[in-house]
This record gives C-alpha cells, sequence and structure tokens, in this order.
C-alpha cells in the first residue's frame, strides 16, 4: 500500500470545506492527499464539509495518489459521522485511509478498523504527551505514525524548536522502528513560502530517522523534497565506501573503519538517492 513505504514520503492537507482546492492538492505531486475535517474546519461547519467531501469526492474520477481523511477524534461529537463518511468512500474506492488525530491508545485506532466498512491505513498522529507515553502501543496497532509538533508543543507548554522537540521525534522513530513499521512522518513547518526553513526542517528530520513530513501548502513540496535527498557530499561518501569494502569484511577508509552498519548506511544513502534522482518519493 503506497502509505505505508518507508520512503520520505509527503502528505498535504487540504480543508475539507474547499472542495476547489482538492484536484491541486491530487496533481500538487504530494505522495498523499489528506482532506481535513478536524482543525482546518470549524465546528459549525464540520457537517456540511463533511457532505462537500463525499459529494465531490463521489463525483470524481478516482484519483491516482492515496487520499485520507483526517476525522475528528476519538471521544468528539464529530467523530462516528466522519467514520461513516469514510466508510462510504471506502465502499466506493475513493479512499485509501483515515488520520487519527491526537491518538493516545491502541483502542482509539482498533476501533476504527471495528467501525469502518473495509479494511483502511490507519495514520495515527501523535500530538499529546498522553500519546507519546503510549507511542509503543500505538506504533504496534496502526500502520503508520506521524508527528503533530505544533499540538505536542501546546500540549507540554514547550517551545516548538528543534531541541525541545528532539526527545518525541526520537521516541517516535525509535518505537516505529522496534514496532517493524515504517518511520514515522514528521510534523509541519509553519513558514508556507520559506523555503530555505523547509528544507532544512526536512533535513533536521531525515537526520533523526523520519521519512516523510505533513504539509499545509503545496508550495512547501519540492523544498521538503530537496531536505529529504541526499547531500551530494553524502552521496560521494557512500559510493567510497561501497567502492572499498571488498568482500564484505571491515576495512578503513580516511583512518576510519567501515564495517556492516557502515556499509549499510551507505547503501540506504545510495538507494534514497537513485529513488529521488528518477522522480520517485
Amino acid at each position: 500500500m503506497p502509505l505505508l513505504i518507508e520512503t520520505p514520503s509527503l502528505f498535504l492537507f487540504v480543508p475539507a470545506d474547499r472542495p476547489d482546492r482538492y484536484a491541486g492538492a491530487l496533481e500538487s505531486g504530494a505522495d498523499a492527499v489528506v482532506i481535513d475535517l478536524e482543525d482546518a474546519v470549524a465546528a459549525e461547519t464540520k457537517s456540511i464539509a463533511r457532505s462537500m467531501l463525499v459529494d465531490r469526492l463521489l463525483s470524481v474520477p478516482v484519483a491516482t495518489v492515496p487520499v485520507l481523511v483526517r476525522v475528528n477524534g476519538a471521544g468528539t461529537s464529530f467523530h462516528a459521522d466522519d467514520l461513516a463518511a469514510v466508510s462510504c468512500l471506502l465502499q466506493a474506492g475513493r479512499m485509501a485511509g483515515v488520520m487519527l488525530p491526537k491518538a493516545e491508545s491502541a483502542g482509539h485506532i482498533r476501533a476504527i478498523r471495528a467501525g469502518l466498512a473495509l479494511p483502511a491505513a490507519i495514520v495515527a498522529l501523535v500530538e499529546t504527551a498522553a500519546g507519546l507515553a503510549l507511542a509503543d502501543e500505538i506504533a504496534g496497532t496502526a500502520d503508520r505514525i506521524a508527528f503533530g509538533s505544533v499540538d505536542f508543543a501546546a500540549d507540554i507548554g514547550c517551545d516548538h524548536s528543534r531541541e525541545a522537540l528532539l526527545h518525541a521525534r526520537s521516541r517516535l522513530v525509535i518505537a516505529a522502528r522496534a514496532a517493524g513499521m515504517p518511520a514515522p512522518i514528521d510534523g509541519v513547518t509553519r513558514a508556507i513560502r520559506d523555503e530555505e526553513a523547509i528544507e532544512s526542517d526536512a533535513r533536521h528530520g531525515a537526520g533523526l530517522g523520519l521519512k516523510g513530513k505533513l504539509l499545509i501548502h503545496p508550495a512547501q513540496i519540492a523544498p521538503a523534497r530537496r531536505g529529504f535527498a541526499p547531500t551530494e557530499a553524502e552521496v560521494a561518501w557512500s559510493d567510497r565506501v561501497l567502492a572499498a569494502m571488498g568482500n564484505g569484511a571491515a576495512v578503513s577508509l580516511d583512518g576510519q573503519m567501515v564495517d556492516a552498519p557502515v556499509i549499510a548506511r551507505a547503501r540506504q544513502i545510495r538507494n534514497n538517492h537513485d529513488r529521488t534522482s528518477n522522480g520517485h518519493p
């Protein structure tokens, strides 16, 4: 399933109450589109937005990229109706999955699976301290986890900075790896058109082991893609390591030992470079 690939993947949000933007989002070059019924839609218009979502997706051809719906959280008065709409779209072949905000237990994820008409990918958005505390069980139940960095910072009262959020990001990477699931999707960059900041944020996340990013505008796609691509220096290093490895035994390169873990990392960089240079995410 495309949502589960571990290569860097970019998920673009579009408000559910702006169906005029759906087509642009689907053609933007993002790897998946998340139609948002939660934060992007005011409480008094959620019912109308839900109807817009169903009507528009049922009236157009099946999308060529995966489409998810970010439903309202478990325990909200909108959750059940959101899942009913998703079930309708799943049955019509218009939907690939659900993004669950403020995921805080495996039970929330199991309840969604039980309530949907057909199987669907579930991306669990971890954005509270309670969710992070149960990251292992969430990672073991969802199909992929994502980091809601802005909400998480608000929840624990910290700065939305790399230093303050380092532990949370690393904790999610470890939870995903231990569960044998694809690496997490990083949170948003709030600067919409600051390409340097977007690329830098993506590169920071990639350096921590995240392999994907949530985006809030199509202008963020190209710089985020660059941020996840290996640098020329990394590619050159990987090529030198692979050329020096010989029969696979440990060797010395530039005075440093090159053994199996180093070779594995060099192969990861080379494979990532080959995918991105060929136009794949």
